[in-house]
Parts: structure tokens; C-alpha cells; sequence
């Protein structure tokens, strides 16, 4: 069956777009005050400024401005509604916000989140995905899911869920390849997991979806997508999503948009930062004068750890929200037997300092314009991996490896062979520069072009893991 589908000839039309340890002396944190940064202004790079621990030279915040607020004053605004938002948070509260509450509003705030009213996917967007590189990439996810659902005993119903599916692409280029495939997709009803109205539009576009008479009470509204045959629901949240079938889950570029909490160590211990608002009206980074809330997923993320990989670092990222839709995944996975794939950048450790913003395919910095750029941060897979084993003992882990070995493993190099066989040179052109920027490392060395256009390799950045049901054996391609 896999060299079935690897050899499958493709309509004409492909779709390729161009790239532009422990916690010492934590219970002293409440010693702190508020402190800003040594040096009062943003800094125009990216990476964030790290945060100096001078008890001596602590700046004192007078927070009397926020709760006077000036005369009306009818001259227009330069903030927009997302920033008025977040400085009336932060007024009303009396005090800073998270870095994890910051990154929610700024791109899932209902009325002004960066995800929520826009498409922005693709070479006209703020990035570039792997199913937006080439459609190899969704027929390699089809893959590993049909063989999935093979391990499973080829059960005759299955939940197939995708997080985030962006503008459908990749469950698109999915049902196109495993369409012959009449047994797999017959057993499918696709689940959409997916907050944005605007992108639910797009998907439902991109499925060629037809509405499907239902007429019961308290059932989300079903459509067919016309690739397959196959019946689709959107909802909101995964835990809309049905129970008490076998399920696939996909999460590609999923975890990487989760809120992530960071921590400083300074002499006193590790304090959260926090996002405050200057006299100036400006967005500001300061510490917490006490432990928070979050502070427990610090405390259980370094106790995954081994003591030497944490005493070298001085910020730590923890992601709450990732552990805890991984206990929801394993916990589901583990009853109702199936499968995940979560496929993102990451590390297989401890992450540090990665937040970053990026806006039109440029890094821009964090705290400027909020909302017009995306948010996203490093994924911890093995974070992932401890909260998955933490929640049942009926799934086991695999992985992470690189993209490049998941793809390669799967067949990507048969398919584009396959491909190549039938197709114009323009067409061969962009099958080489998307079967690079999928399995390539660095920039392609086939690359006659302008420098600044030269193929970038996810192959290495972008790794793989799966978590799965133990009966169901060791997934491939992870034996």
C-alpha cells in the first residue's frame, strides 16, 4: 500500500509557494520588587534583554498614573484596540500580566487577535509552513496516518483531529492522496480543531465541503468534503471533539503558539517576568515580587530534569498549556486506543530564551505593535513526553526526531521521484526547491537564484514525535 500511494500520479496542478533541577532559593522570590530592565528602552533586536537582579539599583515603579487617569482628551489615539486592551488589563489589575497572558490576547483575543480575522499563511502572509512548501508534506502525514490506522486493526470508525489546520492545506493534500484508498477514508469523520472564524472559512474552502443534513439537537453542524467522501466538524476546542472512538490526532506548528510562562534566576531564586506599562505608556519586561501560580509547572518541569541542565541556565521557559493538552491527548489516546503526531521546532530539553515575533517573514521585537505579529516559542519535547507517560500508563512515546528522517522514512524521495516523472521543468524547478526546504539542511546547493531567495532547509529544525496507544506497537517510522 505505501508504494501504492508513494508512485500515485498527481494532477497537474502542485501547489509550491516561495519562502521568503531544583529551584534554589525559590521561596526568597518574594523578596523582590518590581524591577525593570537596567536600561529603559525596548531594545530594537529581537531576542529579549536579560533582566538584571541589582537590589541596590532597583527602579521603583510609581503606579499612581494608572489609577488617575488624564483628562479626556479627544486628539485620536495611535493605540489600536488590542493595545488599549492590554494597557486596561494591566490599569484595572493593578499590576503586570504574564508573558503567557500577554501571547493568549495578542493572538487569540476574540475581537483583535493576531489568528482570529486573517489569513496569514503563506508567501502573502507572515510565514511559511511545511503543507504551504509543497503537497508532499500532507500526503507523507496521509501516510503515516494510514499506517496507523493499519496497526490499529484497521478499525471501520476513526477520529481523525487536526489542531490548528491553518488554511486547511494539509488535510487537504491528505484526502487527496489517500483517496483511492476507499477502506482508510471511509472510516474517517475529520474533526477540525480550530478558534478562528476566518480560518474555518478558509478550510472549508480548501476541503471542498458540501453542508450534510443533520437535524439533531446538540450535534455541531456536519459538512462532506468532496475529496473523500468524507464527513468534517469544526469546533473550537479539543475537547468538543467526541470521545469513545479510536483517534489520530495531528498537531503541526500547534505547540509553538502556546502561551509560554518565563522565568529569571537572579541571587534570590527564580522569578516569573511580566509584561508591565512604563510612565511612558510604553510595554515593559519586570519580575515578579513573588512566586506565581505557574510557578508549580517550573517546579514539576525541573524535576523532569537532570540538576546539571538547569544550574547552567538563567531563563527557563515552561509552556503549562503544552503539558496539559498532552495529559488530554496521552489520557484520550491511552482509553480509545489511536495516535498523535506533533510535529514542530523544538528542543529535546530545556528551553531558555525563545520567544520571538515574526511579521511579514522578519523578526520584529516582542513587546512593539502587539498583534501584528505572530507569537511563538520553542517547543519542550521533552516536557511533552514526561507529561505523556505522567498521565497513563497506556501509551508509550517515540521520538522526537527531525523532519527530515520522519519525511525520509515515509518515502518523501520516492514521491518526488514519482513526481518529477510527469511534469514540466518550471514544475521539476519548484518540486526540487520544495522537496529541499522540507528535508534540507541549511541553504540548497542546487541554487542558481538571487541569494536573498535561496531555499532555507527545515529538515533539521523541525523535529517529530508521536504518542500512542501501546497495544498498537511502535509507530512508523519511529522503530
Amino acid at each position: 500500500m505505501l508504494r501504492k500511494l508513494l508512485f500515485q500520479q498527481t494532477p497537474k496542478a502542485y501547489r509550491f509557494l516561495s519562502t521568503q533541577s531544583t529551584l534554589p532559593l525559590l521561596n526568597k522570590c518574594s523578596a523582590f520588587s518590581y524591577c525593570s530592565s537596567s536600561q529603559p528602552e525596548i531594545p530594537p533586536s529581537n531576542s529579549v534583554e536579560q533582566l538584571q537582579d541589582q537590589p541596590k539599583n532597583t527602579i521603583s515603579i510609581d503606579r499612581s498614573g494608572l489609577y488617575n487617569p488624564p483628562e479626556h482628551s479627544h486628539e485620536p489615539s495611535s493605540d489600536s484596540e488590542l493595545v488599549k486592551h492590554l494597557k486596561d488589563i494591566i490599569k484595572f489589575r493593578g499590576g503586570p500580566i504574564s508573558v503567557a497572558e500577554y501571547m493568549e490576547e495578542v493572538l487569540t483575543n476574540p475581537k483583535a487577535g493576531f489568528y482570529i480575522n486573517r489569513d496569514v499563511f503563506g508567501a502573502e502572509g507572515d510565514f511559511i509552513t511545511s503543507p504551504e512548501v509543497s503537497q508532499m508534506f500532507g500526503e507523507m502525514v496521509g501516510v503515516w496516518a494510514m499506517c496507523l490506522w493499519e496497526q490499529m486493526g484497521q478499525p471501520k470508525r476513526v477520529n481523525l483531529v487536526e489542531l490548528g489546520p491553518g488554511r486547511g492545506t494539509l488535510m487537504a493534500d491528505l484526502l487527496h492522496g489517500a483517496s483511492k484508498f476507499k477502506n482508510f477514508t471511509e472510516s474517517l469523520h475529520i474533526h477540525m480543531v480550530e478558534c478562528s472564524p476566518a480560518l474555518q472559512k478558509l478550510q472549508h474552502q480548501r476541503l471542498k465541503c458540501m453542508d450534510e443534513d443533520s437535524t439533531a439537537e446538540g450535534v455541531d453542524k456536519r459538512f462532506r468534503s468532496t475529496l473523500a467522501e468524507t464527513p468534517v466538524t469544526w469546533h473550537a476546542t479539543l475537547d468538543q471533539v467526541p470521545t469513545g472512538l479510536p483517534t489520530i490526532i495531528i498537531a503541526h506548528e500547534f505547540y509553538d503558539a502556546l502561551p509560554v510562562h518565563q522565568f529569571q534566576r537572579g541571587s534570590r531564586g527564580w522569578c516569573e517576568k511580566m509584561i508591565d506599562v512604563t510612565e511612558d505608556s510604553l510595554f515593559r519586561f519586570v519580575l515578579s515580587p513573588q512566586p506565581t501560580p505557574a510557578t508549580l509547572y517550573l517546579m514539576k518541569r525541573c524535576k523532569w530534569a537532570v540538576p546539571e541542565e538547569v544550574e547552567k541556565l538563567n531563563q527557563i521557559e515552561v509552556c503549562p498549556k503544552a503539558m496539559d493538552l498532552t495529559y488530554t491527548l496521552a489520557k484520550r489516546i491511552g482509553v480509545d486506543g489511536g495516535g498523535a503526531l506533533i510535529i514542530d521546532y523544538g528542543l529535546n530539553g530545556v528551553v531558555s530564551d525563545s520567544l520571538q515575533a515574526i511579521q511579514k517573514h522578519k523578526f520584529v521585537n516582542i513587546l512593539d505593535n502587539p498583534g501584528s505579529a505572530d507569537l511563538s516559542a520553542y517547543v519542550d519535547f521533552a516536557s511533552i513526553k514526561h507529561s505523556a507517560e505522567e498521565a497513563s500508563d497506556d501509551v508509550s512515546v517515540h521520538g522526537p526526531i527531525t523532519q527530515s528522517q520522519f519525511l525520509g522514512s515515509l518515502g518523501i524521495n520516492f514521491r518526488v521521484e514519482a513526481l518529477l516523472q510527469n511534469c514540466t521543468d518550471e514544475q521539476a524547478e519548484s518540486l526540487r526547491t520544495g522537496y529541499w526546504r522540507l528535508v534540507g539542511d541549511g541553504e540548497a546547493p542546487f541554487w542558481d537564484g538571487p541569494a536573498e531567495q535561496a531555499p532555507i532547509g527545515m529538515g533539521t529544525r523541525y523535529m517529530a514525535m508521536s504518542i500512542v496507544n501501546k497495544k498498537q506497537g511502535i509507530p512508523i517510522p519511529f522503530q
